[in-house]
Protein backbone atom coordinates (compact mmCIF):
# COMPACT_ATOMS: atom_id res chain seq x y z
CA UNK A 1 0.00 0.00 0.00
CA UNK A 2 1.72 3.10 -1.25
CA UNK A 3 2.21 6.36 1.77
CA UNK A 4 -0.90 7.82 0.15
CA UNK A 5 -3.29 5.59 0.79
CA UNK A 6 -1.78 4.56 3.75
CA UNK A 7 -2.51 8.25 5.26
CA UNK A 8 -6.14 8.19 3.45
CA UNK A 9 -7.01 4.78 5.67
CA UNK A 10 -5.66 6.36 8.74
CA UNK A 11 -7.11 9.84 8.52
CA UNK A 12 -10.35 7.68 8.38
CA UNK A 13 -9.94 4.94 10.98
CA UNK A 14 -9.28 8.09 13.51
CA UNK A 15 -11.98 10.40 11.76
CA UNK A 16 -10.09 13.33 11.72
CA UNK A 17 -10.23 14.33 7.63
CA UNK A 18 -10.08 17.89 7.93
CA UNK A 19 -12.74 20.27 5.86
CA UNK A 20 -10.79 22.32 3.25
CA UNK A 21 -12.71 25.52 2.56
CA UNK A 22 -12.81 26.61 -0.95
CA UNK A 23 -10.00 29.45 -2.51
CA UNK A 24 -10.52 32.65 -1.08
CA UNK A 25 -12.94 32.01 1.73
CA UNK A 26 -12.15 33.30 5.26
CA UNK A 27 -12.16 31.00 7.98
CA UNK A 28 -11.94 32.08 11.67
CA UNK A 29 -8.71 31.21 13.41
CA UNK A 30 -8.53 30.08 16.84
CA UNK A 31 -5.35 28.90 18.90
CA UNK A 32 -4.43 27.83 22.26
CA UNK A 33 -1.10 29.63 22.68
CA UNK A 34 -0.79 33.54 22.34
CA UNK A 35 1.34 34.89 19.26
CA UNK A 36 4.85 36.12 19.68
CA UNK A 37 5.28 39.83 20.20
CA UNK A 38 5.13 42.02 16.82
CA UNK A 39 8.01 42.04 15.38
CA UNK A 40 9.58 45.85 14.62
CA UNK A 41 9.34 46.70 10.96
CA UNK A 42 10.78 49.85 9.18
CA UNK A 43 8.13 51.19 7.45
CA UNK A 44 9.54 52.21 3.74
CA UNK A 45 8.48 56.30 2.12
CA UNK A 46 4.99 55.22 0.08
CA UNK A 47 3.83 56.32 -3.02
CA UNK A 48 0.83 58.55 -3.11
CA UNK A 49 -1.93 56.42 -2.90
CA UNK A 50 -0.83 53.29 -0.96
CA UNK A 51 -1.08 52.59 2.97
CA UNK A 52 1.08 50.55 4.55
CA UNK A 53 -0.66 46.82 5.95
CA UNK A 54 1.96 46.11 8.49
CA UNK A 55 3.42 42.39 9.55
CA UNK A 56 1.54 39.89 11.45
CA UNK A 57 1.81 36.22 12.72
CA UNK A 58 -0.26 34.12 11.02
CA UNK A 59 -0.86 30.37 12.58
CA UNK A 60 -0.15 27.49 9.86
CA UNK A 61 -1.96 25.02 11.58
CA UNK A 62 0.94 23.93 13.22
CA UNK A 63 3.21 27.28 14.56
CA UNK A 64 2.67 30.97 14.26
CA UNK A 65 4.58 32.37 11.03
CA UNK A 66 5.67 36.37 10.28
CA UNK A 67 3.93 37.44 7.53
CA UNK A 68 5.94 40.57 6.61
CA UNK A 69 4.23 44.10 6.22
CA UNK A 70 3.75 45.16 3.02
CA UNK A 71 2.10 48.54 0.69
CA UNK A 72 -1.47 47.91 -0.48
CA UNK A 73 -3.40 50.17 -2.64
CA UNK A 74 -5.57 52.97 -1.09
CA UNK A 75 -9.51 52.74 -1.34
CA UNK A 76 -11.35 56.71 -1.02
CA UNK A 77 -13.15 56.77 1.81
CA UNK A 78 -11.72 53.90 3.23
CA UNK A 79 -9.05 53.30 6.04
CA UNK A 80 -6.90 50.28 6.37
CA UNK A 81 -7.95 47.97 9.67
CA UNK A 82 -4.66 45.84 10.52
CA UNK A 83 -4.35 42.27 11.05
CA UNK A 84 -4.55 41.50 15.08
CA UNK A 85 -5.01 38.70 17.82
CA UNK A 86 -7.58 38.83 20.23
CA UNK A 87 -7.66 36.19 23.34
CA UNK A 88 -11.37 34.92 23.62
CA UNK A 89 -12.34 32.50 26.90
CA UNK A 90 -8.68 31.21 26.69
CA UNK A 91 -8.24 30.74 22.88
CA UNK A 92 -6.49 33.00 20.54
CA UNK A 93 -8.70 34.80 17.97
CA UNK A 94 -6.79 36.08 14.61
CA UNK A 95 -8.94 38.86 12.97
CA UNK A 96 -8.29 39.67 9.42
CA UNK A 97 -7.00 43.19 8.28
CA UNK A 98 -9.78 44.41 6.52
CA UNK A 99 -10.73 47.58 4.71
CA UNK A 100 -13.70 50.39 6.74
CA UNK A 101 -15.07 53.45 5.76
CA UNK A 102 -14.12 56.28 7.32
Amino acid sequence: MNARKTLLALCIATGSIATVAPAGAAADIYVRVGPPPVRHEVVPTLRPGWVWSPGYWNWNGHRYVWVRGHDVRGRHGHHWVPDRWAEDHGRWHRYRGHWDRD
